[in-house]
């Protein structure tokens, strides 16, 4: 018996052959990073087999869907889409039910949620969660401001940050900086270095909270000699070990790693 060429590619499609993956398609208005988010964590639940992408953002009109409709068609799969433009979302779901293909959208069931509980109609804006508002503005001036504080650098307008971070090498003192400063908390970090004086003031902060990050020597050693091993280098452990504890006795320092450095700040 002849199949038609569709119906032939659907029998030899990923879904049902041994070859391990299947063909997913993301069409987006926008970016499509949300619908992309929501993809791959679906996916990755499925270990044994892996999607081909097939990704589709700023398709805003006719002409554009026309396009990945023709891919659809070429390369059939399982068919996901963040679009509000109601006309466009109607046109691919029906091509997808003559291709017999699932088709899903993403925001429509959450959209529909908040608005059998809201009692409100949605606004339809395409890209609307990546507005450059206040709070936009306001983490990219606190990872400006981090940056060119990371490791004691411009140390005379400390009064500006939001946390200061203090402590000896490794302690992950940059980590914890970027970490802040993506949630708009304008951060400066200074290591404490065996000889070396801490910049004159730092006593007299009155803005900033000053946090110290800690690590037990055992600790330290271990993540510099992993460092070490990255640049093909070696210390001796004893000698190390012995090298720090001074820098652990001299600053009180006990176990507490970053993560719990960063709920207690958040």
């Amino acid at each position: 018996m002849a199949f038609s060429p569709l119906v032939a590619r659907l029998s030899a499609s990923p879904m049902t052959s041994a070859a391990g993956y299947f063909h997913l398609h993301m069409i987006s208005d926008s970016t499509g990073e949300t619908l992309i988010t929501v993809a791959r964590a679906a996916a990755a639940q499925y270990a044994k087999i892996s999607p081909v992408e097939h990704v589709h953002p700023l398709v805003r009109s006719q002409k554009q869907l026309g396009r990945v409709l023709g891919e659809i068609e070429q390369t059939p799969g399982i068919v996901l889409y963040t679009l509000l433009q109601e006309n466009l979302a109607a046109k691919l779901e029906e091509k997808c039910r003559e291709l017999g293909l699932p088709c899903l959208s993403i925001l429509g069931p959450v959209l529909h949620l908040f608005q059998s509980y809201l009692g409100a109609e949605s606004t339809h804006k395409v890209g609307a969660q990546h507005t450059l508002n206040a709070e936009y503005f306001r983490r990219i001036d606190a990872l400006n401001y981090t940056m060119m504080h990371d490791d004691g650098q411009q140390a005379d307008d400390l009064e500006e940050a939001d946390v200061l971070l203090i402590g000896v090498s490794r302690t992950s003192k940059t980590p914890t900086s970027i970490y802040l400063a993506n949630r708009g908390v304008k951060t400066a970090n200074i290591p404490l270095v065996p000889g070396v004086p801490l910049p004159a003031g730092i006593e007299h902060l009155k803005r900033p909270l000053v946090v110290g990050l800690f690590a037990t020597p055992e600790r330290i050693v271990q993540i510099r000699q992993n460092r070490l091993l990255g640049l093909k280098a070696h210390r001796d452990d004893d000698k190390y070990i012995d090298h720090i504890r001074p820098e652990w006795r001299n600053r009180g320092v006990s176990n507490r790693s970053r993560v719990v450095a960063n709920s207690r700040i958040g």
